[in-house]
C-alpha cells in the first residue's frame, strides 16, 4: 500500500502566506511601539513587548491554519488549552494590548487585511491621543500609610492624632501581626493636607512608634523611615 502524503497548502497561495504574515508582523510592532512609548510605570518589560509581535503573527498562522474548517477549529482549541501560563499580567492596560494584537493577527490571518489595518491605526491613535492629554486622571492624589507598633499599648489614638494633623481625611484598610505577633502593623490610605509631605508626615509618626518602621507609598514612590 502506498505511503500518501497530503499537502493542504494549497488552500492558500503563497502570497497569501507572506501577505498575512507581513502585515501582522509590522502591525504588532506598531502596536508595541504605542505601548512603549505610553507606558508610564517601572514594570516596563521587552520581553512582553516582543511576545506581542509573536503573539500577532502566531494568531495570523493560527487563522490560515483553521480557514472556515470547524473540525480545526476545534483540534486547536483542544491543543492549546494545555498550555498553562504563570506569569501574572502586572497592569490591566497589557491585557488590552494583548487582545489587540490578538485581533489584528486574527484580521490578518483571514485574509481581512483593510480591517487589520485599520482598526490598527484608529485604535493606536486613540491610545496615543488618551496618553497626550492624560485622560481619565484623578486629581486626587492618595497615599498608603504602614506603620509598625508594639502589641502593647494603645497606639491608635496617637497615630491617629498625627494623621489628624497632617491629612484632610484618612481610613483604616488592615491591621495585621507580624514577626511572630512581636508587632502589629496598621495600614491607612491617606490624602496629605496641601503643604504637609510625606517626609514630615513620617517623622511625626516615627516620634509616635517608639523608633518602628513608618511607609508612605506614593504613587509608585516609596519613602521609609
Amino acid at each position: 500500500m502506498p505511503f500518501d502524503v497530503q499537502d493542504l497548502s494549497g488552500t492558500f497561495s503563497v502570497g497569501d502566506i507572506a501577505i498575512a504574515l507581513s502585515l501582522s508582523f509590522v502591525l504588532s510592532a506598531m502596536i508595541g511601539w504605542v505601548y512603549r512609548f505610553t507606558h508610564r510605570n517601572v514594570s516596563y518589560s521587552q520581553s512582553y513587548v516582543q511576545t506581542l509581535v509573536i503573539l500577532g503573527m502566531l494568531i495570523a498562522l493560527i487563522m490560515l491554519v483553521v480557514g472556515s474548517n470547524i473540525a480545526r477549529a476545534f483540534a486547536l482549541v483542544g491543543a492549546l488549552s494545555v498550555v498553562r501560563f504563570r506569569n501574572a499580567i502586572k497592569e490591566t492596560r497589557d491585557v488590552g494590548f494583548i487582545f489587540l494584537v490578538m485581533g489584528v493577527g486574527m484580521a490578518a490571518g483571514t485574509r481581512f487585511y483593510t480591517l487589520a489595518i485599520v482598526a490598527a491605526v484608529a485604535i493606536c491613535l486613540i491610545i496615543l491621543v488618551m496618553y497626550r492629554f492624560n485622560w481619565f486622571a484623578s486629581s486626587i492624589q492618595r497615599q498608603v500609610v504602614k506603620v509598625q507598633v508594639p502589641p502593647d499599648g494603645d497606639h491608635t489614638a496617637h497615630i491617629q492624632d498625627v494623621l489628624i494633623a497632617h491629612t484632610s481625611e484618612f481610613e483604616l484598610v488592615s491591621i495585621e501581626s507580624i514577626r511572630g505577633g512581636a508587632l502589629t502593623e496598621m495600614m491607612y490610605t491617606v490624602r496629605l493636607k496641601k503643604g504637609h509631605g510625606p517626609g514630615e508626615l513620617i517623622a511625626a509618626l516615627g516620634e509616635r512608634t517608639g523608633g518602628q518602621r513608618v511607609t508612605v507609598l506614593t504613587g509608585y514612590d516609596q519613602t521609609d523611615l
